[in-house]
């Protein structure tokens, strides 16, 4: 990748560079690489995606989508400028407070942030579009959730508690993967989700929620943003406040007359695509820590396969996969 500095060309006169700083912000679990540009009077973000370089622009996910969610008052940083030529993307800073932060912090109203993340999240799922342009023409289809199941199963054996994880026990998995994927092909339900929704996915910017990361956006079931929002592997809450951001979420798809399903429905395919959202997470988690060596991911492991269980004893369909989960990892203690 070109060096930030040399990106910078594109959007600053050499005068204005020789007064710039630029210092490297950590990213999560990407490729791409950011940086804040620091002037006298403004700062900025600057990201460099290789990516970017390959992609025609009106097809590249990140513009495109960014586009989209401004046009419908999704609250997302504003881009400054492109460069197609380095992968270089400008884009307005909103302060580096993730909610996830803020919430340690203790310095904020939790429900009160979370009832504005669910109703952007619904405002999300409101926006409609030709089926076959971006975003809306991608899918979690039966491919894209095998596909996170599978990331799994590739990297579950990395895990030093692993144990007993033979191939036999890789392809029983896969078929129990399999059916439950089928339980989450309800096209007929499907909405616009963000994809990766949650805590380190959200600034706090102003007392108010900034979108960040939403690149990946897809059709989906709704209850998958939901997921990711309040079973997320970074905040934990307790039952009772997941429970009230899961009514005011159906109460607010029903206003909209985003969903006819019953709340009793709502409640069943929520645990289902938790429970898939949550596999997805921990092959996320063993691949970055034991694979790529980013241990900062290894202590979100147990907290995500503490959520396992109470999936599996309301939902049979989830005894057998959930069993031999909790078996394989049994020294990782939920």
């Amino acid at each position: 990748m070109p060096s930030p500095r040399n990106c910078l060309h594109s959007f600053f006169s050499d005068t204005e560079l020789r007064t710039i700083h630029i210092e490297p912000i950590t990213g999560d679990a990407s490729s791409r690489q950011y940086f804040r540009v620091i002037a006298q009077d403004n700062t900025w973000v600057l990201c460099i995606d290789k990516d970017y370089t390959i992609h025609p622009t009106d097809q590249y996910p990140f513009l495109v989508i960014q586009h989209l969610f401004s046009l419908c008052s999704v609250p997302v940083p504003a881009v400054i400028g492109s460069d197609k030529k380095t992968g270089a993307i400008l884009i307005e800073d909103c302060g580096d407070l993730l909610l996830q932060d803020a919430l340690k912090k203790g310095e904020t109203n939790a429900a009160a942030l979370y009832r504005k993340a669910v109703d952007i999240m619904v405002g999300i799922q409101s926006i409609k579009g030709k089926e076959k342009e971006m975003p809306f023409n991608r899918f979690f289809d039966e491919e894209k959730l095998m596909f996170e199941f599978i990331f799994f199963l590739d990297n579950v054996s990395r895990c030093p508690s692993a144990n007993g994880f033979s191939e036999k026990t890789s392809r029983t998995l896969r078929r129990e993967f399999r059916s439950i994927t089928q339980l989450l092909l309800r096209p007929e339900y499907f909405v616009l989700n963000h994809r990766d929704y949650h805590s380190r996915n959200i600034l706090i910017s102003n007392d108010s929620p900034v979108i960040i990361d939403f690149q990946d956006a897809r059709m989906g079931l709704p209850q998958y943003d939901a997921v990711s929002l309040l079973r997320d592997s970074y905040v934990t809450f307790d039952e009772n406040f997941v429970a009230g951001m899961q009514r005011f979420h159906y109460r607010l798809l029903r206003k909209k007359k985003l969903t006819t399903m019953s709340y009793e429905e709502y409640l069943y395919l929520f645990d289902i695509m938790a429970f898939q959202r949550n596999i997805k997470a921990l092959g996320t988690f063993f691949h970055q820590t034991y694979c790529l060596g980013k241990k900062e991911f290894e202590q979100y492991i147990t907290p995500t396969l503490a959520y396992l269980p109470r999936y599996i004893d309301r939902r049979p369909e989830l005894a057998k996969s959930g069993e031999i989960i909790l078996n394989t990892l049994a020294e990782t203690k939920p």
